[in-house]
């Protein structure tokens, strides 16, 4: 268990994450997978990005949607999207040139 979490439950007089109710379980739960999940990476980030464009991507589909909802859509599937090719670019332009390197020697 988290320190903080800990501190949280001493202070009020709590001795086991058994006595919360279901509510307040659930909400510990998420606290402690967010305090548990260490540093920031370029690959959760990634991860995230592609898990909200999935999201958006079935929003999208809804016939039922608002034309300023599907504006709202679009934008955030550009920056989403945006923010996934920042990320694989690199690594994408890397390959190519390793690609072309290795061509380079089997010609000669």
């Amino acid at each position: 268990m988290h320190q903080l979490l800990e501190k949280l439950l001493t202070k009020r007089k709590i001795t086991s994450v058994n006595e919360l109710n279901p509510e307040e379980a659930e909400q510990f739960d998420k606290w402690q997978k967010i305090l548990s999940e260490g540093d920031m990476s370029v690959e959760k980030i990634k991860d995230f990005c592609s898990m909200q464009l999935n999201i958006i991507k079935g929003q999208m589909k809804n016939l039922d949607n608002t034309p300023l909802k599907n504006e709202r859509l679009t934008i955030l599937f550009s920056i989403y999207d945006t923010l996934i090719t920042l990320i694989t670019s690199p690594e994408a332009e890397r390959e190519s040139l390793e690609k072309y390197l290795n061509q380079l020697l089997i010609i000669q």
